[in-house]
Order: C-alpha cells, then sequence, then structure tokens
C-alpha cells in the first residue's frame, strides 16, 4: 500500500483578503470538478506543505491548501516583530476558512489535519457542520490549557534535563509560573538577540519532546528555516498563553454538533506531546467517529500513519 500519491503541483492559487491588512495564501490541486477538502495545518503557525497535496488522490479530489495568518506565505509574517498578531485567533481563522470556502464556491468539504489542525478543524466543524462532510485527523489536540500544560510542564518529568534548561529560557516564570505566557513575551521582545534565543530554546523543547519516538526527522522544530521557526514560535505562544480563546473543554462538550459527520481519528500511542487520552475521550464524545490507533507511532506519525491516512482519504472520495 503506498503511503503518498504522487507529487502535485497546484492548478490554482492566490492571496485571500482578510481584512486589517492580513492576505492569507491559498492553493487548490488535483482535479477542479473533484470531492471538495480542505488541508488544516498544524502549529499554529506551522503552514501547508507540498506534501500534504501528496494524500489526496488527484483524479478524485480537489484539495485546498492555505497559510494560516502571519505564516507560511501569508502576510504580514510574524517572522517581522512589527507585524500585529491582535488580528490572529482561533475565530478568525474560522472566518478565513468560510471565506476562502466561499471564495472557492464549494458548499461543503472534506477536513483533514491534525496537532493544532485537529483543533481548529473541531473549532470550525462545531460552528459550521453544515459546511463538512467528512473530518479526517492524525494527531487529535484541542488545545485545552490542561493540554498546554501537559506539553510545556507535566511532561518534563520524561526529560528533566531538557526541561530545565527550557525553563532556564524564561527564568522569571520559575518553575510554578505561567512559562508559555513567558515566551510569548519573549518571542515578542523588541531586542532581536531575545527574540532570537526565545526561538531556539522553545524549538529545542519541543524536539526533546519528540525525541523517544521511533520515526521522523530528529529535530523537526530546530531544522526549520530561521524565519518559519521564528513566526512559528511567535504564533504558538501567542495562541497558547490565550487557551487559543477556547473555553476549557468546549470542543469535546460540543462534539455531539459533529453528529452526522463521519470521522476519522488517527493517533499514535507512543504521543508523548498530544497523549491519546484526549483522542479517546474525543471518540466517545462524537458517535460518528472511529479512533484507529497506531502503535508504533508518535506524534511525528509514521509510514502505518500515512498508509492509514491515504485509505481513508481514498475511501472518502466515494462518499
Amino acid at each position: 500500500m503506498a503511503d503518498r500519491h504522487p507529487p502535485i503541483e497546484p492548478y490554482a492559487h492566490g492571496m485571500l483578503d482578510v481584512g486589517h491588512d492580513n492576505l492569507v495564501y491559498w492553493e487548490a490541486c488535483g482535479s477542479p470538478g473533484g470531492k471538495p477538502a480542505l488541508v488544516v495545518h498544524g502549529g499554529p503557525g506551522s503552514g501547508c506543505t507540498a506534501e500534504a497535496r501528496q494524500l489526496f488522490d488527484p483524479e478524485r479530489y480537489r484539495a485546498a491548501l492555505f497559510d494560516q495568518r502571519n505564516c507560511g506565505r501569508s502576510t504580514p509574517h510574524a517572522a517581522d516583530p512589527a507585524t500585529d498578531l491582535t488580528h490572529n485567533t482561533t475565530q478568525q481563522l474560522i472566518d478565513d476558512m468560510e471565506q476562502l470556502r466561499e471564495h472557492l464556491g464549494i458548499e461543503k468539504w472534506l477536513l483533514y489535519g491534525g496537532s493544532w489542525g485537529s483543533t481548529l478543524i473541531l473549532a470550525y466543524a462545531e460552528a459550521h457542520p453544515e459546511r463538512v462532510s467528512e473530518i479526517v485527523i492524525a494527531g487529535v489536540t484541542t488545545t485545552r490549557r490542561s493540554e498546554t500544560d501537559w506539553l510545556y510542564r507535566g511532561v518534563g518529568r520524561f526529560f528533566p534535563e531538557a526541561w530545565d534548561r527550557f525553563l532556564a529560557g524564561a527564568p522569571e516564570a520559575g518553575r510554578e509560573g505561567d512559562i508559555v505566557g513567558a515566551y510569548a513575551r519573549r518571542a515578542a521582545d523588541p531586542d532581536p538577540g531575545v527574540r532570537a534565543k526565545a526561538t531556539i530554546d522553545w524549538c529545542a523543547w519541543e524536539d526533546a519532546v519528540l525525541s523517544a519516538e521511533p520515526h521522523g526527522s530528529a529535530h523537526p522544530y530546530g531544522d526549520r528555516p530561521s524565519a518559519a521557526r521564528t513566526a512559528l514560535v511567535r504564533i504558538c505562544s501567542h495562541y497558547f498563553s490565550s487557551g487559543a480563546w477556547l473555553e476549557e473543554g468546549a470542543l469535546l462538550r460540543d462534539a455531539g454538533r459533529l453528529k452526522g459527520i463521519p470521522g476519522v481519528l488517527v493517533h499514535g500511542r507512543l504521543d508523548l506531546s498530544s497523549p491519546l487520552g484526549t483522542a479517546w475521550d474525543l471518540a466517545r464524545a462524537w458517535p460518528d467517529a472511529t479512533l484507529r490507533v497506531i502503535e508504533d507511532a508518535g506524534h511525528k506519525g509514521s509510514t502505518a500513519t500515512r498508509e492509514l491516512v491515504v485509505e481513508t482519504l481514498d475511501r472518502f472520495a466515494e462518499a
């Protein structure tokens, strides 16, 4: 079984004006008459990738991808300290997705994504269930404050050396303080040296949390280009220090709004950054979702993860 379709280039792309001087990059791939789908990337602030196009059969899908506000090819870019993130919130990203759907003339689309993309997919689908045909998630998160506290504090018990280094990067927070908020302030500091060190320290911690996984790059955060890393850390800390502007537990509480939308949740049992419990709770709260656990995968996924995603997307292409 192939874990990807052949590489493909977009047949259309553009910059969508979403207001407040923000332009969001989008592209469309595959067949213009195919089943509509949207890729919702992670991070927040990672940007979409060419590899994501290969998950969709180009003969049967019209797959759209977009760079969320202030990252990737969207402008202004968060790597520029002058870029104001005031108008970059979860609700505004939901609104951007709706504006893109209308711009492309799509009535309903399948949503695919993972990690932060999972949170945004759920938030969008619960707000606009009539616009969603199916959902496929690889790596379930809901960005509860409890999940963020685990990622930047609780999981430190497995990586105490790396966590101490992470704490040392923002000593004003202390061991019990708001470490994510402290990094958010440092990532927006007017001193370029402070911003650069915060970016390096944040990415080193993220890489450490994923270091025990058997698959994927050894440094998926630290090896990114400088501007991409800077934007990622600034946007991540902006969102996570604010609880993504979501009421705690709201996405799980309101999962009943997804009734009638078929969903497949693919999650690695070895995922320490986003432990399996959240995916388990979502599958219990969403009656039309199926949870598939990949035994040898973590947050970075594996060949088995991609094979299952492609198999699921191929199956939904006929729906």
